[in-house]
């Protein structure tokens, strides 16, 4: 069975992964610190919950062929995929401010994500376009999973 953070126990695992995040965890791809990984995580949280607006962006990622490939496809996704200005750190994203804190706020923001479906499918995704509560449910989990391999959590 597919992960998704409409199980608790996959959002448990994900919480967990979360919490042993640490200021000594190293990347294994990516430019990103640990701290901006997990303000780049918050804000992606916020813009589906409509906390944060983001521009959509057209390009190969949209359409339903991609989301489906990005949501259902049993891989990794590949690294090095850009994300919006908004949810990056360097430009418009929040800058990490003290890890313990900024960990607190992406938890509450994962279990707000998890227990409010219908605020998150009132919005679209700035890639993969309107999804559906399933949808969205899965694409939490997938995007919290890439970012923490990404920290080897």
């Amino acid at each position: 069975m597919l992960k998704t953070l409409a199980n608790a126990l996959d959002t448990a695992e994900i919480a967990r992964r979360i919490e042993s995040i640490g200021p000594t965890s190293r990347r294994r791809w990516g430019k990103m610190t640990v701290g901006q990984m997990i303000c780049h995580l918050s804000d992606a949280f916020r813009v589906v919950l409509g906390d944060k607006a983001a521009m959509p962006v057209k390009n190969h990622y949209n359409g339903p062929l991609m989301r489906w490939l990005a949501l259902w496809l049993p891989l990794p996704w590949p690294r090095g995929v850009p994300t919006v200005p908004e949810c990056d750190g360097n430009i418009g994203g929040t800058p990490p401010a003290e890890l313990e804190r900024d960990k607190r706020e992406l938890l509450a923001l994962l279990q707000r994500f998890r227990a409010q479906p219908n605020e998150v499918v009132q919005h679209s995704h700035p890639f993969l376009g309107q999804m559906t509560e399933k949808e969205w449910m899965r694409w939490g989990y997938l995007h919290a999973d890439h970012h923490l391999r990404q920290f080897s959590s």
